[in-house]
């Protein structure tokens, strides 16, 4: 007589089925023994044309700081943050530390950096992380900048000390859902009343608003139609910042979208310097030149970790690195970046001499993020597969580029700024509406 087996065959299928889909999927040091991740980052290997002698040795330092604490401290953990799509506070006061919030400023426990300085550590942070690099330039040479330039006097001894030290943070809206290129077409108002403003409208997009303990808004003034600027306070009664979700880039950036109802601003609050629309234009001069360094570091981030990764990983008997087409690829990122650098840092010489203009800025600005995006691509495709891991840092590179390829001017306004200060006309409206404006 036959013993009936203990488990049928297709008891034993079910079971071994089971034990196979149950299993965690691998750790990516694991899965990939031949590529180091980013959370361990690689050495800079992107400073091919010793773009470093031309920097003060006060430059350099403030570089080499900035570098150690990003690959120490943000390296390790962004692409975790990244994913969830949450801001890495644990972070902030690392990048206090460092004392480089307020950029340019000088006195109120800023660091009066030089604009080369401060760019440089723009690029820095983007080399390893893109939202932190946002995230302090939103505050620093946006939200700040505007206290230090359009400030009253009590308004900077009240808000730049703890603002430098990151112990409180600020945000900078003017972008509304309405208008994002036709920035000078806000419609969230201000109306005086005894003591104060009533703030009434909407605004989009404003990095850092979801937590931001101030937020300098822009309004458009009832009575005289000009744009005016204010500081909200965090929590005043009718205001509410609501996080933007499903981003494909700048994940950890806390975007969010503002409904100021029946906001009062004290008289005190607001900022006396800003009256005009052409007030705001003496920040961006500025932002915008470090906006041009984020891309730069995103590309020598990018570079960074393709010259590592091509020489760690095999196929076909040999590292990716001994192949003519990777080489090609790899040199074309390299000379990207070189370029990149010292378009840069012409820009910011003629900021610090004063011959700057805004066509220089927006040329800047629109050119050095096109061929970010050319070299970021270029990085996408060495890494195959693993192009598409944000562990790798390429794919969150190449997702976090697109959202700066496009604010603080997208590529096209920008170049029609520059077109319009090298030719003396404006082509921002189509010529049809242009005239009928006119009739």
């Amino acid at each position: 007589m036959k013993v009936p087996p203990s488990h049928s065959q297709e008891d034993m299928h079910k079971e071994v089925k089971s034990n196979y889909f149950d299993l965690p999927a691998l750790d990516v040091s694991v899965a990939f023994p031949q590529a180091t991740p980013a959370s361990i980052f690689p050495p800079c290997a992107s400073d091919y044309y010793q773009f470093d002698d031309l920097l003060s040795r006060e430059e350099q330092a403030l570089r080499k700081k900035v570098r150690e604490c990003m690959e120490k401290e943000v390296a390790p953990i962004m692409a975790k943050y990244w994913e969830k799509a949450e801001f890495p506070f644990e972070v902030v006061p690392k990048l206090g530390a460092l004392r480089i919030a307020g950029g340019s400023i000088k006195g109120y426990g800023c660091p009066n950096l030089s604009i080369t300085a401060n760019a440089i550590a723009t690029a820095e942070i983007a080399r390893v992380d893109a939202s932190c690099s946002t995230f302090i330039l939103v505050h620093s040479s946006l939200g700040m900048l505007t206290i230090g330039l359009c400030g009253s006097e009590a308004q900077k001894q009240k808000y730049l000390p703890s603002l430098a030290e990151l112990k409180t943070i600020a945000c900078w809206a003017l972008t509304e859902p309405d208008y994002g290129s036709d920035a000078s077409a806000v419609r969230t108002t201000a109306r005086k009343v005894d003591g104060g403003w009533i703030l009434d409208g909407q605004k989009r997009w404003i990095g850092n608003s979801t937590f931001a303990d101030i937020l300098v808004i822009f309004a458009r003034n009832t009575s005289t139609n000009q744009i005016n600027g204010f500081i909200v306070k965090k929590n005043a009664p009718g205001l509410q910042a609501t996080k933007i979700d499903n981003k494909i880039g700048l994940r950890m950036v806390q975007n969010g979208d503002i409904l100021l109802k029946n906001v009062f601003v004290p008289d005190e609050d607001r900022l006396p310097g800003v009256n005009s629309f052409q007030d705001t234009s003496k920040v961006l001069a500025v932002s915008r030149v470090l906006v041009a360094w984020q891309p730069i570091g995103i590309s020598m981030g990018v570079y960074d970790m393709c010259h590592r990764y091509l020489k760690e990983r095999k196929q076909f008997g040999a590292p990716l690195a001994a192949f003519q087409i990777n080489q090609q690829k790899l040199v074309r990122m390299l000379g990207n970046v070189q370029a990149m650098l010292l378009v840069g840092w012409r820009l910011c010489k003629l900021y610090e001499n004063g011959k700057m203009t805004p066509g220089h800025a927006s040329m800047g600005k629109s050119w050095i993020s096109l061929k970010a995006r050319e070299t970021v691509s270029l990085g996408r495709e060495l890494l195959g597969g693993n192009g598409i891991l944000a562990d790798f840092l390429v794919a969150k590179a190449f997702c976090d580029l697109e959202p700066i390829y496009t604010y603080e001017g997208t590529y096209d306004i920008n170049t029609l700024v520059t077109g319009r200060e090298i030719t003396g006309i404006a082509s921002f409206k189509p010529a049809a509406l242009s005239k009928r404006s006119r009739l």
